[in-house]
């Protein structure tokens, strides 16, 4: 089974995006990089621009599934506002191209990748260069947040997949999962 899945880090100045394939669990960096937005004045510009880059990269690379970020609380409600619109302009561009959205809180992208919530930027970049043995590393950390977003979300899935590449059924509780599947249970 393979998957594609689009990684973003929203951003109105920077916007980072990445593209994995994951195929036999083995994961291929199909593109990373940034968007900057700083060159454009109007906000809306910013916003448009986003939708078309993330449009642009859903039809190059066919991914299925889309990983992002979840804006972070801030002192600034302002910037928190334009950050969620980032983030909701992406994730349009997504699902009217067909994709599948989860999002994902910082800390829980940080966790995934290093087992450590409260990791630096760095250290989550050093550890995907690491992890996915990268010769060289994006020089913007929003890439490689972006690439950390759709690793983090391919390993939270992996295990909610079954061979067909189809989640698996949720079961509410053990009993219902032991008793649709009487052939996994082991009688002592």
């Amino acid at each position: 089974m393979t998957r594609k899945i689009i990684g973003i880090d929203p951003g109105t100045t920077v916007m980072g995006y990445a593209i994995i394939e994951v195929a036999n669990q083995k994961i291929t960096i199909e593109t990373v990089g940034v968007v900057r937005l700083h060159k454009y004045s109007d906000h809306y510009e910013k916003l448009q621009k986003i939708f078309e880059k993330v449009s642009a990269l859903i039809v190059a690379y066919q991914p299925k599934e889309m990983a992002i970020e979840a804006p972070f609380y801030a002192q600034n409600v302002q910037s928190m506002l334009k950050l969620g619109r980032a983030q909701g302009v992406a994730i349009a561009a997504a699902m009217v191209n067909g994709l599948s959205v989860e999002e994902y809180q910082p800390r829980k992208i940080k966790q995934s990748i290093t087992g450590n919530g409260n990791a630096s930027k760095e250290q989550v970049a050093a550890m995907l260069q690491n992890m996915l043995s990268m010769d060289i590393m994006p020089s913007f950390l929003d890439a490689t947040d972006a690439l950390a977003a759709a690793v983090c979300h391919h390993l939270q899935t992996k295990a909610l997949l079954n061979a067909t590449g189809k989640a698996t059924e949720k079961f509410k509780d053990w009993k219902s999962f032991v008793d649709n599947n009487k052939d996994k249970v082991k009688k002592s």
